[in-house]
């Protein structure tokens, strides 16, 4: 119209956005991507968008430790025997103050072949952890080089093109997976949970060998023990035919005394060889147990008595099961390691994000290579997205639940083992020492009455009737004596082994450290009842975490025996991942991390 000043038309470009716009744009499709993925995906295997960001920008649940029912007390608590205190597990063998004994736990230590084996399992843990580790970095790197001579036909090169051609190229290119859905973050957690499990099972085979190491000492001692009290009633036994023999001779008595005398002599002496050969078994399982081939040991370890057996038992609580016992905690790192393979399930159903680069130079004279402008370049974003997979992803992220959920139980099946363990290796000490007071009072009763029918039989007031009864009975009753006082100090072992003592001595903790031990509190009986599961659910966008019952007390420095300076020990030592940040390791919603542990210096020899 005319008096009116028309808009200027804008004319549209038709060149693509670069620079700060292209990478907002790009920026803005990712986005855009990322809600469509969400909502396409659904709550119920990924979580919502709020739930994806409170995770630290990863799908699937964190961690919480599942519930662990766990006895407010020892059944036989009442026993003045027992003692609630903290005690002393790091060496609970030297309670038998046998410095022989002592020694042996020492070397078995060190030289054991099956805790070498478990100790590179460990460090295989650990190497499997660190490729895990770098999954999280550009997936595929690789330089490139090559020279490439084109000698064209005639035909061909006629006209512009020239009949030979060179050409040099040098470059690097790259791929890399982007970590948007945590996946690879999740691995490294699982990988994580995956090596403290392997540290535990080092503990548990390190717990388990201290103890066959103790119970084939004590079975040498009691088998000693019983070949001493044979031979001395053969001894004893060899006197009485002797005198019954005379007897005959004499005509005081009939042939039947001295034919008595010698049916209980040879009772006795066939005992020895069985004896004998018990010490020799004995023998043989401690060379295994010391990585050497078996040899007398008879220098070494002498002939002596049971160890002292110790008058009382300081046994704890039974909620310290929960971080004494290394496969109970074994058990409860595998479900951690679970939990994270749900959300490594969960981010295959949305879509891999990805970029790939290429750099490189490329020239036809070699002089050329090098400059500027041969430089050439290349970038892609881009992404996959698995559909119409007939819920197959969808039921892998089911089975991890499942199998998540059956760990969950086998840790909770653990600590009920465990503490039946503990309550009866405890209730089988309490037995053996009260029998052990009257296989006593039967022993000094047999001893007397054998020495009095001895006189008695020697003036004749007396057949060799009762003679014969009352050595068979002494026998019987020192051969009994000998293994009670054995299955006491069985008991012991088998105590101390049920509450996870002894894994300590691969740091160097002896018998008077400052190892501080910590109290785990006891639940309360209505929080007593296992849980499922403990993972947090989130149906329909909400979050619900079953929280453990009892909650394994936080190692701390001086619990795991950061209080001896590890470089004392001529051990390796495979790295921790303790600078991870609780969200990063697993962390419960709370945001409190799951137990962690020291990772062990592991006895390995170099090959």
């Amino acid at each position: 119209m005319p008096g009116k000043r028309s808009r200027p038309k804008h004319k549209q470009s038709s060149r693509p956005a670069s620079g700060i716009g292209s990478w907002i744009h790009s920026k803005g499709m990712v986005c855009c991507l990322a809600g469509a993925a969400t909502a396409f995906t659904g709550c119920a295997y990924t979580g919502g968008v709020k739930e994806y960001i409170h995770n630290g920008f990863k799908v699937g649940p964190n961690y919480a430790k599942p519930a662990a029912p766990v006895a407010g007390s020892w059944i036989d608590s009442y026993d003045e025997q027992l003692k609630d205190e903290l005690p002393n597990y790091a060496d609970w063998w030297t309670t038998f103050n046998d410095p022989i004994l002592n020694g042996l736990m020492e070397e078995v230590s060190q030289q054991n072949l099956t805790l070498k084996s478990a100790g590179l399992r460990v460090m295989q843990a650990r190497y499997v952890r660190d490729i895990t580790a770098g999954s999280i970095f550009p997936q595929q790197q690789e330089a490139f080089g090559s020279y490439q001579r084109t000698q064209y036909s005639d035909t061909i090169a006629s006209g512009f093109l020239p009949r030979n051609t060179d050409l040099f190229k040098v470059g690097f290119d790259a791929f890399w997976e982007l970590d948007a859905w945590g996946k690879f973050r999740r691995a490294i957690e699982s990988a994580d949970a995956s090596l403290d499990a392997s540290v535990e099972d080092y503990d548990a085979m390190m717990v388990s060998l201290l103890g066959e190491t103790a119970t084939s000492y004590i079975d040498l001692r009691t088998a000693q023990e019983r070949l001493r009290y044979a031979n001395a009633n053969v001894e004893i036994q060899k006197g009485s035919l002797k005198i019954a023999q005379a007897r005959y001779t004499a005509g005081a008595v009939s042939k039947l005394d001295s034919t008595q005398a010698e049916t209980v002599l040879a009772n006795t002496q066939q005992s020895i060889p069985l004896f004998e050969n018990q010490v020799r078994a004995a023998n043989n399982s401690l060379c295994v147990l010391l990585g050497i081939p078996p040899r007398d040991l008879s220098e070494e370890l002498g002939d002596a008595s049971i160890p002292e057996l110790p008058a009382d038992l300081v046994i704890g609580i039974p909620a310290n099961l929960l971080r004494r016992r290394p496969d109970v905690r074994a058990a409860e790192r595998r479900v951690a390691a679970q939990s994270a393979a749900i959300g490594i399930a969960a981010a295959d159903l949305l879509p891999h994000l990805s970029v790939t680069g290429s750099v490189s130079l490329n020239a036809n004279e070699f002089s050329e290579l090098f400059k500027s402008s041969s430089t050439a370049g290349m970038i892609a974003p881009g992404f996959n997205w698995d559909i119409l997979n007939y819920g197959r992803l969808a039921n892998n992220v089911n089975l991890q639940r499942a199998q998540f959920q059956d760990l969950a139980v086998q840790y909770q099946q653990s600590v009920l083992n465990a503490n039946a363990e503990a309550e009866t290796a405890i209730n089988t000490f309490l037995k053996s020492k009260e029998r052990l007071i009257y296989v006593n009072k039967a022993v000094a009763a047999s001893k007397e009455s054998v020495d009095l029918a001895e006189i008695e039989y020697r003036t004749g007031a007396v057949d060799y009737n009762r003679v014969f009864n009352l050595q068979t009975s002494l026998v019987a009753d020192q051969d009994n004596l000998a293994s009670v006082r054995g299955d006491v100090a069985r008991s012991v072992i088998a105590t101390y082994k049920a509450l996870g003592g002894g894994w300590e001595i691969r740091y160097g903790i002896r018998g008077g450290s400052n190892a501080i031990v910590e109290q785990v509190p006891v639940p309360p009986a209505e929080q007593a009842v296992p849980a499922a599961t403990g993972v947090q659910t989130q149906e329909e966008g909400k979050s619900q975490t079953a929280e453990p019952a009892v909650e394994a007390a936080k190692p701390s420095n001086a619990d795991e025996g950061a209080a001896v300076d590890p470089a004392k020990a001529p051990q390796l030592k495979p790295p921790a991942s303790q600078d991870a940040s609780p969200q990063a390791t697993g962390g419960n919603a709370s945001g409190v991390s799951a137990p962690r542990v020291f990772l062990p210096e592991v006895v390995v020899e170099e090959f």
